[in-house]
């Protein structure tokens, strides 16, 4: 049984208020599968590099995550993302986007990866995430699929086509109502769980996220931090927390799904503590459990 994640592998250059960095390992798939190795032993990475990756797929190696589904290009050259952050950390300028070895991503699944029965569909092509269910042997028991606002303006239809085979959704507030066409996240939820997902998260940043499944609604917040240093892969950090609990604790329910979100949640809030990677990178658990026990005073109360 294992954990697989499809996603890209890539190189940043970020900059925020508090400083700005050369270019350092990114990626939708880096950020989530080093999250969900805090949380789960058997996490496998699909993705594609370019030749000078080179030695920083040990990042992936240091974790017991394994890479024979990380493909890399003799010759090519990773892909490349620049951006820069305004003050409220909400918004951001992109500088530059290089898909180079990307660009023709063809997702491989090796014979050991087979054993898949959690699936994380990183943000990619809808017709990629399709090719990657196709290609597996069985359905998994769990697939989350992660997406944004430029797939549906360039490829609605593959995405909806995508939505019927999975079971969790995560998008952004925007990108619910952008999807549904209501304003309302109720009703926005309505509208998507109709799709085909058997859950929907609505990530709202700084504000939290909301679960919707079984005709039940639940609220997590999210933890105030003094600073945020850099928010590239909160939500793929997220996202790989969300579905490592799941597998670990190998039961789902939407009582299940609350618990991962908050683990979701711990994670994506180490991730915004340094630039890039480097906190995910160096985490204890024991700080991962002493910051679960600050989500759960956070939103503890006792009614007289």
């Amino acid at each position: 049984m294992s954990l697989v994640i499809v996603g890209s592998v890539a190189f940043d250059a970020i900059e925020t208020p508090f400083g700005k960095t050369d270019k350092i390992v990114g990626g939708a798939g880096t950020y989530a599968g080093l999250a969900a190795s805090y949380l789960f032993d058997q996490v496998k990475v699909i993705g594609v590099v370019g030749e000078d990756f080179g030695a920083n797929i040990d990042i992936f190696k240091s974790r017991g995550i394994q890479t024979e589904g990380i493909e890399i290009i003799p010759g090519g050259k990773s892909f490349f993302w620049a951006g820069k952050y305004h003050n409220d950390m909400n918004s951001r300028d992109t500088l530059a986007t290089e898909l180079n070895v990307l660009g023709d991503f063809d997702p491989k699944i090796p014979a050991s990866y087979q054993d898949c029965e959690y699936l994380l569909l990183g943000n990619l092509t809808p017709q990629i995430q399709i090719d990657t269910l196709n290609r597996l042997d069985n359905k998994p028991k769990l697939v989350v699929l992660d997406t944004m606002n430029f797939w549906m303006d360039v490829a609605l239809e593959d995405l909806k086509t995508v939505l019927k085979r999975i079971d969790v959704l995560t998008i952004n507030d925007a990108e619910a109502r952008q999807l549904s066409g209501e304003y309302s996240l109720v009703k926005a939820a309505e509208v998507i769980l109709a799709m085909g997902p058997k859950y929907l998260i609505i990530k709202k940043g700084e504000h939290g996220a909301l679960l919707f499944g079984e005709g039940q609604i639940f609220a997590a917040p999210a933890l105030p931090l003094a600073d945020v240093f850099d928010p590239t892969g909160a939500g793929d950090a997220f996202a790989g927390g969300f579905i490592g609990y799941l597998a670990k604790i190998k039961t789902i329910n939407f009582n299940n799904m609350k618990n991962a979100i908050i683990y979701g949640s711990a994670l994506a809030s180490f991730c915004v503590e340094k630039f890039g990677t480097e906190r995910l990178q160096e985490l204890h658990k024991d700080e991962i459990a002493d910051r679960i026990k600050q989500f759960v005073h956070l939103s503890q109360f006792q009614l007289d």
